[in-house]
């Protein structure tokens, strides 16, 4: 079988949420799968790390996709020529997008809907347009679906009235290189990265849905509350910054202590979880959230929102939050920070928690979806 892939966000040290869905998965099925072909689409010129076995032929594509006007010259003229090239059996897309200038069958993970949910943390209106033009669009075309949660499949089913027997859930894992660190590690990291001191952690893209204003609000409420040197670090690319974010940080009056460190590399995001005081994960909308599941691996406790897929991800191993209330975000940093006890509990639980979900259970589920969609082709 010839299976072209949609892998313009395999990007070097760039890699979020769904672009380490894709790499992960892509790594494992192509190695376990030798006697298939595969072609990885690429919309500039690829690294050769994802370049994971023999069976992989590299396209790079053109235009790079990053804007409505390229989105379309990418997926609906770049991506049907390279699939009539190579006379592709199956088109797979990581990240949901589709081509509906072929007729190949199409199998997208459609990772959630936060865009139709949340159309007022989409900053760019075109965007916007773009989404609500195709989508509908690509649910139609595609032969079934895959997403990352029960959360994201009955909301897949509800938004687009679709299938459910046509909706396959593979969940996310979390990369072998998470793990704990020895004291001394932890030690050399917050000095590295947070002046020496504890701090509570946020790990992601810095989007309106991460409610990032919030989580200020309610770091400088529990500094206020409790007297410490702990500091809130913020990991992650300020692409999409807001009006609202900078005037919580500005009316912060512990602002000095919010640390922004942009883009990290993988190894020192490892040792950045690892030597949390906490994951704090108070987003208003996620499919999966897998900042949570590395921190389970890391021995890191978790306060997340209690929304969405998160308490399906989390179960019984985080302390769940109203993420519109900050007094509830507040009150959970307060409990972790003082109760070593509630900490420990909270760790305990993450380590069985935290088996359910392995790359190696997401790929092989992947590939079962995979072969559900080629049908007879093979």
């Amino acid at each position: 079988m010839k299976i072209a892939v949609n892998t313009r966000l395999l990007l070097p040290e760039k890699l979020e949420g769904m672009g380490r869905f894709a790499c992960e998965t892509l790594r494992i099925i192509t190695r376990e799968h030798p006697e298939h072909r595969f072609i990885f689409i690429f919309d500039r010129k690829h690294s050769d790390q994802f370049i994971f076995s023999d069976n992989i032929i590299p396209v790079n594509g053109f235009p790079p996709a990053r804007h409505p006007l390229l989105w379309y010259a990418f997926f609906e003229k770049c991506v049907p020529r390279v699939l009539r090239k190579y006379n592709a059996d199956l088109f797979l897309s990581p990240d949901g997008w589709l081509s509906l200038g072929t007729n190949v069958i199409s199998l997208p993970v459609i990772h959630d809907l936060n865009f139709f949910h949340l159309p007022e943390f989409i900053p760019w209106h075109v965007h916007l347009m773009y989404y609500n033009y195709f989508f509908p669009r690509y649910v139609k075309k595609a032969r079934r679906i895959v997403t990352v949660s029960e959360f994201s499949k009955r909301d897949i089913v509800s938004y687009f009235n679709y299938e459910s027997n046509r909706v396959d859930v593979v969940y996310n894992g979390a990369t072998e290189t998470f793990h704990p660190v020895s004291t001394d590690k932890q030690s050399l990291t917050r000095e590295k990265f947070a002046r020496g001191c504890p701090y509570f952690l946020f790990i992601g893209l810095i989007h309106p849905r991460k409610n990032l204003g919030n989580l200020i609000k309610a770091f400088g409420a529990f500094k206020q509350s409790v007297s410490s040197n702990v500091k809130l670090l913020i990991v992650g690319s300020r692409k999409w910054w807001t009006e609202e974010m900078q005037q919580a940080l500005d009316q912060c009056r512990y602002r000095e202590d919010v640390i922004f460190t942009g883009r990290v590399s993988d190894t020192d995001l490892v040792d950045i979880t690892a030597s949390a005081l906490s994951l704090v994960y108070v987003s208003h909308f996620e499919g999966f959230g897998i900042p949570l599941l590395e921190a389970m691996y890391c021995d890191t406790p978790v306060i997340a929102s209690g929304v969405t897929s998160l308490p399906e991800v989390g179960g019984d191993a985080v302390l769940y939050v109203n993420p519109s209330s900050v007094d509830s975000i507040k009150s959970a940093m307060k409990s972790v920070y003082l109760d070593p006890a509630l900490r420990q509990g909270l760790i305990e639980k993450s380590r069985a928690q935290r088996e359910k979900f392995t790359w190696e259970k997401t790929a092989s589920l992947l590939w079962e979806s995979i072969l559900k969609c080629a049908g007879s082709v093979r």
